[in-house]
């Protein structure tokens, strides 16, 4: 094989390399991305189902729960604070994820979304950021929820 063909074969090589590589990694982090859509739909399940202690599954030692200005530090006092909303029959508001983004590194990630009472009107937004621990399981570290507003619209 001559220099020429060497160097052709090289080049191409290289950009076949490149171009196999691109995919994987859109494909990593699709992957990743939708592992933390799951995460966060099972988190929302536990409300449904009635299951404290799967809700407390999913939260960090060092969460911190925004609480409307006056946070929840830590696992402990976040699950102290929000049995009473496990305790009766029916669950007092429901919430899914609208938006899932991670962090470059991929051990980050944001959720946000509509939460409605039972009778399926969105009465808040809830924002989560979750980690990646080293077990591979994704965790809420902080949350936050915001009211939304039921004014009369705008006049025209």
């Amino acid at each position: 094989m001559n220099r020429r063909s060497l160097m052709t074969l090289a080049a191409a090589a290289v950009a076949t390399t490149a171009c196999g590589s691109m995919p994987r990694e859109a494909t990593d982090a699709t992957a990743q991305t939708d592992r933390l859509r799951a995460a966060e739909t099972a988190f929302a399940a536990t409300m449904a189902a009635r299951d404290l202690n799967a809700f407390a599954s999913f939260l960090a030692d060092d969460a911190v729960f925004i609480n409307g200005g006056k946070p929840l530090r830590g696992k402990a006092a976040v699950v102290a604070h929000w049995q009473r909303f496990y305790a009766g029959p029916r669950a007092p508001f429901s919430w899914k994820p609208e938006i899932i983004e991670l962090a470059e590194s991929g051990r980050l990630g944001y959720s946000e979304g509509p939460v409605a009472d039972p009778d399926g009107v969105v009465v808040a937004r809830y924002a989560s950021t979750w980690r990646l621990d080293a077990a591979g399981q994704w965790k809420i570290v902080f949350d936050n929820g915001t009211e939304v507003c039921r004014c009369a619209k705008a006049p025209s």
